[in-house]
């Protein structure tokens, strides 16, 4: 845990928290963002995380990442770049592992589906549907809805809000309307996500055989590991030829971003947090030829990975699915279970009953959302 005096003047303390929406007691022998971290790993939106897909539909093997295995990789770059920072590492960790709670089957194309679903109830985004579930849907305690989460924790997992919705979300959403920043430790998780699917997507996409080291050679990130590793180490090859190359390419990032930050916050003088929320730009950020260079990465591993035809195949069951679902329940709500029908019978009107049933469907993981819609359309299937 660390002391606030062993952290540097700019870093939250949970001490100076904003609270929490419900006040509680202090928490024995731990802080309160400890105390966060600690009811996000032990909620049932958590736990589901282990069952939802990173880019690979969960059966599709079991080697592939899943939403939980990438929350923990987020949540350990996340945390050596705020050592490095001396920024509050409690707040980092229960950011990142919270991050992508919201997050439905089939990862982006059930996102994309269920999106299209509400287009005419108001939407739906992951992001803003993880900060739905730790302040509303999980069912845990006595006291309050969610788990009654600090503000700073909260905050950090809202990422990006357009300023419509945040004007409905309080203090949490005033940031998109003021344009100020979150902490450094919410900045941070935000780069340590992006760090982590690009490279780990990149690792399971080699896995997968959807592509080549060929492919990846005229990647400035990639080719500078790559060449790293051959004159180090010639005639590796397989498995380990790869993570050799991945582990680099992740140093490098991370090294980039520990060092630009660095310069950027010795330039800005923050005395406190609050001064990190009034800063004209954002203090945690790449370097501009890394910067660029990541954005490189991201625009292959988007034209070659995530449209290539099998990961393609697997998208548009995963749309088929999602969406039949949506409509078979919003026709005939008698369908769902009845603990959902019992929330339907608390709200009236059919944008309400639509995100009631868009809350159902973005908390299945990919193997219950395939069983569901085989019980719904399969004759053989047993209800």
């Amino acid at each position: 845990m660390a002391e606030p005096f062993l952290l540097a003047p700019y870093a939250a303390i949970d001490g100076q928290s904003r609270g929490r929406e419900h006040a509680e007691p202090p928490p024995c022998y731990r802080n309160e963002y400890q105390r966060d971290r600690d009811r996000i790993i032990h909620s049932a939106a958590f736990r589901r995380l282990e069952y939802k897909t990173q880019v690979f539909v969960n059966h599709e093997g079991d080697l592939y990442r899943t939403r939980l295995t990438h929350s923990l990789e987020v949540a350990q770059i996340a945390r050596s770049i705020a050592c490095a920072l001396r920024l509050n590492e409690d707040l980092t960790e229960a950011i990142a592992l919270a991050h992508d709670l919201g997050h439905t089957p089939f990862g982006h194309a059930g996102q994309e589906a269920l999106d299209h679903c509400m287009r005419d109830f108001g939407g739906f985004e992951h992001n803003l549907q993880s900060l739905r579930v730790v302040d509303e849907l999980e069912e845990k305690y006595a006291r309050f809805k969610g788990l009654n989460l600090t503000f700073e924790t909260r905050e950090g997992i809202l990422k990006h809000c357009p300023k419509a919705i945040a004007s409905k979300l309080g203090e949490v959403g005033q940031r998109f309307i003021d344009g100020t920043h979150p902490t450094l430790e919410a900045q941070l998780t935000n780069l340590a996500d992006e760090i982590a699917y690009n490279n780990h997507d990149v690792d399971d996409g080699l896995r997968a055989g959807l592509i080549e080291i060929e492919d990846l050679l005229g990647l400035q990130l990639f080719k500078e590991a790559y060449d790293e590793v051959v004159l180090l180490y010639p005639g590796l090859a397989g498995r380990r030829l790869i993570h050799e190359i991945i582990r680099r390419m992740i140093n490098r990032l991370v090294c980039d971003l520990i060092e630009q930050s660095s310069q950027n916050i010795a330039a800005a003088a923050p005395v406190d947090v609050e001064a990190v929320r009034r800063s004209p730009r954002a203090l945690i950020a790449f370097s501009e030829p890394i910067r660029q260079a990541n954005v490189e990465l991201k625009r292959f591993l988007r034209k070659k990975l995530y449209r290539h035809f099998r990961v393609r195949r697997m998208t548009v069951k995963a749309q088929r699915i999602v969406t039949d679902l949506f409509t078979s329940f919003m026709e005939d709500p008698l369908l769902l279970p009845s603990d959902v029908q019992s929330r339907l019978k608390a709200i009236s009107g059919k944008d309400a009953r639509a995100r009631v049933i868009s809350d159902y469907i973005a908390g299945m993981t990919d193997r219950f959302a395939i069983e569901e819609h085989s019980r719904l359309y399969d004759p053989q299937h047993r209800a």
